[in-house]
């Protein structure tokens, strides 16, 4: 049966995390606007404020809803998680706030399922609490996007692997406690099969930070993005997460949710920009006439709002697909739930571009000013057409998908919906129906 509606308990949940985002989170996004701000442990804010807010969510049993029940969280499927996104997504520090933020989260997720016992209580155990925060270090210099130009490698020497090459855009490392790597360990096989994963402590030797990589709105020389350089690192052997040559497999188990975590908070910012949108057109008045009067303006509202909504319910969808796959464990949805998944990566960047540019626009000169938040919003557009893998990564991915599925026509010139080839086989069909009366194509 399909069915839109939440269920009312959960839903009591969500209206409270709303009021709580909006009046005790949100003016932490004004005061400390910073982006690598609400990573720092060691800083007064968080422990004073954010330490407090966190208690907050734990007793309403809020915190780390995307973790199970074992590992201190609500064990909420995809559906529930999207919801409760949206509602994250309006401010920098809530993620942080609900210990969902990134990339703490999926490291999270592959240390609940990768790492041993000793492992957890080193590293899980205080980054569930939130105590520290971790790096997940992928992406290189040289190798961007393309897993295949991967240089930074690893090669066994005892009880020890040695790192050596480097690694670009690893979010939060001036403030992490641990980064997790994906580094070639066997050359001579597709990087598919010949990469693996370790955990590195920071101030582990042989690791240091280049320097650090702020987004387009940050000065230049600061930003917790880091790029990365391994000269002799050495790791112990038991830090390899997994078995050598599977950081692929692994990689998984936070990518396709955290995919779809970004694609909801991002509704989050676009409702918000709607809010923003909204209250313009109902306030302002130029040339002597008031803006929501101008139809040209109406249906810039209309195209923003039938774009989120459209959105939206394409994120819901796809985290519909994933928790009907995790409860059948059938192949063939598994594969839906990745389609489907790719697709809204894909979307992400446009739609928030989109809703976003319209309130820019018709607030005017205000909407591209450092007095509203929207240029800030609007950046992160184009930053999530390319975390977590380029939009045309994921547009190729979809359309392998389909194609995987796709029958030749029998007649490959003219195709299956040729009108005269179809039209002389209905009449074969209908032959007796028909018998002494001329059909004409309409």
């Amino acid at each position: 049966m399909w069915d839109f509606s939440t269920d009312p308990g959960f839903q009591a949940e969500l209206d409270w995390a709303g009021e709580f985002v909006r009046e005790e989170i949100e003016p932490l996004d004004l005061l400390f606007p910073g982006n690598d701000e609400p990573y720092d442990r060691a800083g007064r804010v968080y422990r004073e404020a954010v330490r407090p807010l966190q208690e907050q969510v734990k007793a309403r049993g809020l915190w780390a809803a995307h973790l199970p029940p074992s590992l201190g969280g609500m064990g909420m499927g995809q559906v529930q998680l999207a919801l409760l996104n949206e509602i994250l997504g309006r401010s920098s520090w809530a993620p942080m706030v609900f210990g969902t933020q990134a990339p703490d989260s999926g490291n999270a997720e592959i240390l609940a399922h990768y790492a041993n016992e000793e492992q957890r209580r080193t590293f899980l155990e205080p980054l569930l609490d939130g105590r520290i925060v971790s790096t997940f270090a992928m992406t290189e210099p040289s190798g961007g996007a393309d897993p295949g130009g991967f240089t930074c490698r690893a090669v066994r020497d005892g009880d020890e692997w040695v790192i050596d090459g480097e690694k670009w855009f690893a979010s939060n490392y001036p403030h992490a406690a641990f980064v997790i790597a994906m580094v070639v360990t066997d050359p001579d096989v597709p990087v598919q099969r010949g990469a693996s994963m370790f955990i590195i402590p920071q101030g582990t030797p042989g690791m240091e930070m280049v320097r650090g990589t702020g987004l387009g709105n940050e000065k230049l020389g600061e930003g917790a993005h880091g790029y990365l350089r391994f000269t002799g690192c050495r790791v112990p052997a038991e830090n390899l997460l997994g078995d050598p040559g599977s950081a692929f497999a692994i990689a998984q188990t936070r990518l396709g949710g955290g995919r779809l975590h970004h694609a909801m908070r991002s509704v989050g910012l676009g409702k918000r920009a709607l809010e923003m949108t909204t209250e313009r057109i109902a306030s302002r008045t130029t040339r002597g006439g008031r803006l929501s009067d101008q139809q040209s303006v109406r249906q810039l509202l209309a195209d923003t709002w039938i774009q989120l909504e459209q959105f939206r319910l394409q994120v819901l969808h796809a985290a519909w697909q994933v928790d009907r796959s995790a409860r059948t464990g059938d192949r063939g949805h598994a594969r839906s739930a990745r389609l489907h998944i790719s697709a809204v990566k894909a979307a992400t960047p446009k739609t928030l571009v989109d809703i976003v540019y319209r309130a820019m626009h018709v607030h005017g000169a205000l909407g591209v000013s450092n007095e509203l938040p929207l240029t800030r919003m609007w950046n992160a557009g184009p930053v999530l057409g390319i975390a977590d893998g380029p939009t045309e990564v994921h547009k190729d991915v979809v359309a392998k998908l389909l194609l995987a599925d796709a029958e030749p026509a029998e007649d490959r010139l003219f195709g299956s919906e040729h009108i005269p080839t179809r039209l002389a086989a209905a009449r074969v069909k209908y032959a007796e129906l028909l018998a002494g009366e001329t059909v004409v194509a309409r």
